[in-house]
């Protein structure tokens, strides 16, 4: 049998030989979703997969199986729901998933968690998924739950950003499909990377509100909200190290490893 760090890819003695006993389990939080034209519909599940699993290795937990889809995809910040293969749950069916999800967990022994999230739209559905799941686990009587609740983005040195962007940092939201994940890709995933298909458009401009339906010319055409040209595996690698780097010393930090 093998020894993994992917809790789907361990059986079940192996599970409740290391969940009892402290092992923090990470649950990455994904999407499927648009990223343009040169890149596949599961950035959001490979990203945060990633990041998951080095820290995981890092700190001795365990990966449990990553949500693949996510919360509903927005023009400003994901290019919306028009787009053919974006696959989205509501709200509420995100937010109770992630509540089941972690309420099963605990029923079998897991007390420490990390809900890494991967994709812009989730964070405050993954709030109430949290909320709710440690609602429903104290009413069942297990105590002890330490969970943490993090967007793997968050973690990067400003000297990187810096180095990325010396004309400024566009800010997450524009950054779908542009050059981080397109350089995260092609270190992670390169074969799913298709660099002749990079839109030329430039980075997109919106006003600071919503309009449903959205209007015409009021999304991106191609998907990407900036610049994905001058991606490369080198950038990728420089943003990968810092998240799993500085995400290490936030778990050890906060779980007293």
């Amino acid at each position: 049998m093998v020894d993994s760090v992917f809790m789907a890819e361990l059986s079940w003695p192996q599970w409740q030989e290391k969940v009892p006993s402290g092992a923090i389990i990470f649950l990455p939080l994904g999407a499927t979703e648009q990223h343009g034209p040169h890149l596949p519909l599961n950035v959001d599940v490979i990203l945060p997969t990633a990041v998951a699993e080095r820290v995981a290795r890092a700190v001795g937990g365990l990966v449990a199986p990553t949500l693949a889809y996510g919360y509903k995809s927005m023009p400003r910040s994901g290019g919306g729901q028009s787009f053919p293969g974006t696959t989205s749950l509501d709200a509420q069916t995100f937010s109770h998933t992630i509540r089941d999800i972690l309420r099963e967990l605990a029923t079998h022994g897991a007390r420490r968690f990390v809900l890494l999230n991967g994709h812009f739209e989730n964070a405050w559905p993954a709030v109430e998924g949290l909320d709710l799941g440690l609602r429903e686990i104290r009413r069942d009587g297990i105590e002890g739950v330490t969970a943490m609740r993090l967007e793997y983005w968050d973690f990067v040195r400003k000297e990187t950003l810096d180095r990325i962007f010396p004309d400024g940092f566009p800010g997450t939201e524009l950054e779908h499909a542009s050059l981080i994940e397109t350089s995260l890709m092609l270190l992670l995933r390169p074969d799913l990377v298709d660099l002749s298909k990079i839109p030329q458009e430039g980075r997109a401009s919106f006003p600071p509100y919503d309009i449903s339906p959205a209007p015409p010319g009021y999304l991106r055409e191609s998907g990407v909200l900036a610049d994905a040209r001058g991606s490369r595996a080198e950038i990728g690698q420089w943003l990968l190290d810092d998240h799993v780097e500085l995400i290490t010393a936030a778990v050890r930090k906060e779980f007293g490893l």
